[in-house]
């Protein structure tokens, strides 16, 4: 596996609930490890792997819904959390599942629902690291454009005629071409469509003051997540 095998991170002060988890992904061949509270898991330095993190609602000092706001600002944002508690109720499942929660389980849970949430939660994190890898070649090449080139770019990109980016930028639409020319060729792209793919994914992670300006050093787009956005 590129990303490496998954990791679970459990988060639970019951050490009977962290034993049964890591057991159960021990006989289905999945790697665990666990913490009493998500104090001893934010000191832990763990391992760049794909995974999850399962997490006890209540726990003593800060609770499993204060943990996964705190995962949302750290270097683990966008990854996936399942909620397991034996105090659940409406308003802190529909709490969780808005702060994207992948399930809200209750003790006793059964060992197949949550063997079925943390195989969706890994494909989530699978499919997120390949969207950020992507991203971050996009914005690599970017960071190579000149500032014209990006700015006939964004152009290109909003639909906009070799005319009208012309008219707009005050130059001949010659030159738009070359500019558009060069585009295509230090992003590596084929066709309009795929220069329109590559500024929409690029977009959410540029400046929103000025869409164009990005120093020579690309931002990483490493920790993607769906709530990432430069600028902001």
């Amino acid at each position: 596996m590129e990303d490496g095998e998954p990791l679970i991170v459990i988060v639970d002060d019951d050490d009977a609930i962290r034993d049964a988890v890591t057991n159960l992904l021990a006989s289905v061949g999945i790697d665990a490890v666990g913490f009493g509270s998500p104090v001893e898991a934010d000191q832990a330095s763990l391992p760049d792997r794909p995974g999850c993190f399962i997490l006890d609602v209540r726990m003593p000092g800060a609770s499993g819904l204060d943990f996964q706001r705190q995962l949302g600002t750290g270097p683990h944002r966008g990854k996936p959390v399942i909620f397991l508690t034996a105090h659940g109720d409406i308003p802190m499942s529909v709490q969780a599942m808005k702060a994207g929660a992948i399930d809200f389980l209750t003790k006793p849970f059964r060992d197949q629902t949550l063997l079925d949430a943390i195989q969706t939660a890994i494909e989530r994190d699978l499919a997120q690291r390949k969207a950020s890898r992507i991203c971050d070649d996009h914005l690599e090449r970017f960071s190579a454009l000149t500032p014209r080139e990006r700015e006939v770019m964004r152009h290109v990109a909003m639909g906009r005629l070799n005319k009208q980016i012309a008219y707009d930028l005050g130059i001949t639409e010659v030159t738009i071409k070359l500019h558009r020319s060069n585009v295509m060729r230090k992003m590596n792209l084929a066709s309009a469509g795929d220069l329109v793919r590559s500024w929409e994914t690029m977009a959410p992670h540029l400046p929103r003051s000025a869409p164009v300006e990005l120093s020579a050093a690309a931002p990483s787009a490493n920790h993607l997540l769906p709530h990432r956005a430069y600028g902001t």
